[in-house]
């Protein structure tokens, strides 16, 4: 475990440059106290890494310093067959250059290393968009991702709703969520995120960026997707569920199904619990709602049930 891990910390500095025993720790879930024994262990094997003190220091290797690590593993190569992903890679334009890894890679596996990762590539698939979804369509996605690349500010006009408006980024990444592409950006100082189908025009600026070097896609994503998810519901409503009204909750929200389960009261006699669920709005709450049909009843907030009668009368008046 301690040898893996020492060939790791070497393959991160060479790839992320400098990297701080607390960065280097949270990664590998070890004290930094252990992070310290193993660039010791490090050094002992003649690989030239130093530290630098103080504010913005920690480990970096000496420059032009590179190893070159050959014989993948059997497990190792088939991960590799399994993480290219051809939809996505297609919409980013890397389609070609994909299929072309992939064949490079498996005319250097080991013939018994290529018969494992052939198998992995024809007996799994990895789908990312939801069900009675397609991929939103990103045309500006092959652009943006030039731009991430090459380290360059874009001019992007931006809808919102109804609105558009135009604003200057540095655009740090993209990130695939459900079948949705989204640009996390750099706008004034703030990290925003972007909806890649919501720009409808794109310019490339001549004027480049420093990306900043604490910054990581995936632990930014992690975070604010979070926030976003918790920040969401900002209200609660107290249902009356039948047995298959809980059931027809889970395909509305998780999160709603996971809060009825919590909180519900003992079944009555036929069967119906009362629940608390989180919701976001009136107007979105009663969206949801609708869907559970007469499995469903709102007991508060007041002004949902009312929104609820007023739409259900309307709809049957509008189909009568």
């Amino acid at each position: 475990m301690r040898a893996s891990r020492l060939l790791s910390i070497l393959l991160m500095l060479q790839t992320r440059g400098r990297l701080t025993a607390e960065q280097l720790a949270e990664t590998f879930e070890v004290s930094v106290r252990t992070i310290y024994r193993d660039i010791e262990q490090l050094s002992a094997a003649n690989v030239p890494v130093y530290a630098d003190r103080g504010p913005g220091g920690g480990f970096q290797l000496l420059d032009g310093f590179r190893t070159k690590l050959t014989g993948l593993t059997e497990s190792e190569a088939e991960t590799l067959f399994i993480a290219g992903l051809p939809g996505p890679a297609s919409q980013l334009g890397l389609a070609d250059q994909l299929l072309s890894a992939q064949l490079k890679l498996t005319a250097a596996l080991p013939e018994k290393a290529r018969a494992g990762a052939q198998k992995i590539a024809q007996r799994f698939h990895l789908d990312p968009v939801d069900w009675f979804k397609s991929p939103q369509a990103a045309a500006l996605l092959p652009e943006i991702a030039k731009a991430v690349w090459s380290e360059r500010c874009i001019d992007i006009s931006y809808r919102r709703y109804e609105k558009f408006s135009t604003r200057r980024v540095k655009p740090l990444g993209l990130v695939l969520k459900a079948g949705i592409w989204y640009l996390v950006a750099d706008w004034n100082g703030e990290m925003r995120t972007f909806r890649v189908g919501n720009i409808v025009e794109l310019v490339i600026s001549e004027e480049t960026f420093a990306r900043p070097k604490d910054f990581d896609l995936v632990r930014f994503w992690t975070a604010s997707s979070r926030a976003y998810e918790v920040g969401l519901f900002r209200d609660k409503a107290v249902l009356r569920l039948s047995p298959r009204g809980l059931i027809r909750l889970e395909m509305v929200s998780e999160a709603m199904a996971e809060a009825a389960r919590e909180s519900a009261d003992p079944p009555d006699d036929e069967g119906w619990v009362r629940a608390t669920v989180p919701i976001e709005s009136i107007d979105m709450a009663v969206l949801h709602f609708m869907r559970l049909g007469t499995e469903a009843e709102v007991l508060q907030p007041k002004a949902l049930r009312r929104k609820m009668a007023q739409t259900a009368r309307e709809m049957a008046k509008l189909n009568a």
